[in-house]
């Protein structure tokens, strides 16, 4: 741990599912949680974070076949297609010009490697579901009836900060099971001249895209990521969403009796919203070269019905 107060033990890190508890904070029927925080105010000021017109994706290329099952259908020419004689429309009939390729794609985005957005109804502890929802409420068949993504419909627009402490620490990048703390954080802050405030989008750099581009791996089971210390300073500052080039929390985590607390305090007790797996090294060099931290941040989140997470391309903006 860096220099600072000492660790939650894990009676206190459990204990957080009551005081960081946002349940009934914005009503009972509330299925946004934290991107309550964002409010048309907050996107007007991330529209003025835009001061140099430069974007930059922050999701890893999905590739197949590692991240997804494919199917490819090729036509060179239309009235080549098989039952094309039979359609209605004439212009599939004697059009020998005109052709088309069509995907089918099969993808599990939860994990450690496609960049997505986790729901809060994408975690369940003592089984209820964020604002108290029982866990029966995610039917096998049809998916979630409570705050799934498409609660994200309008997508999320905000003032993105990147706080890369693996640059803070001087390294190339945080190495397996090192944590980062609030000490980081505001560190981060003081060296980058940003604060973090209601409404932002804090994306965590620790460095493992680096090591992913440039060692061809990601540090397997174990990473880097926020400690679990870090939840409370997340809801003080009234934090809507968190994203890392990690799938979030660092592991192993330390607590024998919550595994993943980043993911179950965020999403069940906070209703905060996960960005997973970025690839925050094009946005990183952009904010060293420009000499600016915060950017205005789109996600837009695939409407899947009932589903816990979409695949996502967020775009910073600087």
């Amino acid at each position: 741990m860096t220099a600072g107060r000492p660790a939650p033990t894990q009676d206190e890190v459990l204990a957080y599912f009551d005081t960081l508890s946002n349940w009934g904070r914005w009503g009972d029927d509330d299925e946004l949680g934290t991107l309550n925080h964002i409010t048309d105010d907050v996107r007007l000021a991330a529209a003025r974070a835009v001061r140099h017109g430069r974007s930059v994706s922050c999701a890893w290329e999905v590739a197949a076949p590692e991240d997804m099952e494919r199917s490819t259908t090729t036509c060179p020419r239309a009235a080549d297609m098989p039952g094309a004689e039979t359609m209605p429309a004439p212009g599939f009939r004697r059009d020998r010009r005109w052709g088309f390729s069509s995907e089918r794609l099969g993808l599990t985005f939860h994990g450690n490697t496609v960049t997505h957005v986790d729901s809060p109804c994408h975690i369940f502890w003592d089984g209820a579901l964020y604002n108290g929802r029982p866990h029966s409420s995610v039917d096998p068949a049809t998916g979630s009836a409570w705050a799934a993504v498409t609660a994200a419909a309008n997508g999320i627009v905000t003032r993105g900060v990147l706080l890369d402490v693996a640059r803070v620490r001087d390294v190339p990048w945080l190495e397996p099971g090192q944590g980062v703390y609030p000490e980081d954080l505001e560190e981060a802050e003081r060296r980058q001249g940003v604060r973090v405030r209601s409404g932002d989008a804090v994306l965590l750099r620790t460095g493992r895209g680096r090591l992913r581009h440039e060692a061809g791996r990601d540090g397997g089971h174990e990473q880097a990521g926020w400690h679990a210390s870090c939840l409370p300073w997340l809801r003080e500052r009234q934090v809507a969403l968190i994203g890392a080039d990690t799938p979030q929390e660092v592991q192993p985590s330390g607590y024998d009796d919550v595994l993943m607390p980043v993911h179950a305090v965020g999403l069940v007790a906070m209703g905060l919203w996960l960005l997973d797996n970025c690839d925050l090294e094009a946005c990183a060099s952009t904010a060293v070269e420009l000499g600016q931290w915060d950017f205005h941040l789109a996600v837009a989140p695939v409407r899947l019905a009932g589903a816990s997470g979409s695949p996502v391309n967020p775009i910073a903006t600087f």
